[in-house]
């Protein structure tokens, strides 16, 4: 019998099998590190398109709702930064993201950054040497909204991800990653 720590993946590669048999889809070797990597995506995308950029498309300050507060253990009515934004290179569209950030557990210098700038939570989170982990919530296959069809152009189903950062212990950003099923299946740029 295997020792638990020496098997801590097996519930991601369970999830992608899982989606694989329903679906019948192969996933390439790229789409299964972008869904189950508990690193930098931003890292990722740099590597293999010689650094992306970001755009952010909506982002505001709002009260947490009573299921946000639920999954940060918070009060309701704590403020939550609410940030959409798309990854691209040359306005290609990447990877879609959207998150909720808990910004009364990061500094006012993350915070700041954050709000005013259209740089990657990953790269933030690198400048400011945060010692951070990730934990994969749920990877799924999700039909695209009008929103999510527009910017790809596509009718096609999206491949989706979402998890949570901490820090100290603490969730403090929940963020959702999708991208069409066609992508990363072979480079497109």
């Amino acid at each position: 019998m295997e020792k638990k720590e020496n098997n801590i993946n097996k519930c991601l590669i369970d999830k992608i099998n899982y989606l694989e048999n329903k679906y019948n889809k192969e996933f390439s070797n790229t789409q299964k590190i972008l869904l189950t990597t508990d690193g930098s995506i931003t890292a990722i995308l740099d590597v293999l398109y010689n650094k992306i950029s970001l755009k952010t498309i909506n982002q505001n300050l709002e009260k947490a709702n009573e299921k946000v507060a639920k999954h940060f253990n918070i009060k309701e009515g704590e403020l939550i930064n609410n940030r959409v934004i798309i990854m691209h290179k040359n306005n290609q569209p990447l990877i879609f993201a959207k998150s909720y950030i808990l910004l009364s557990r990061i500094s006012k210098e993350i915070k700041d950054s954050l709000l005013a700038e259209d740089i990657p939570i990953g790269r933030i989170l690198k400048n400011y040497k945060l010692e951070t982990r990730r934990e994969i919530g749920d990877i799924q296959i999700l039909k695209g909204d009008t929103n999510l069809n527009n910017i790809y152009k596509t009718n096609e189903e999206f491949l989706s991800r979402d998890y949570d950062i901490i820090h100290n212990n603490e969730k403090f950003m929940w963020i959702q990653e999708m991208f069409p099923i066609s992508y990363f299946t072979k480079k497109q740029l």
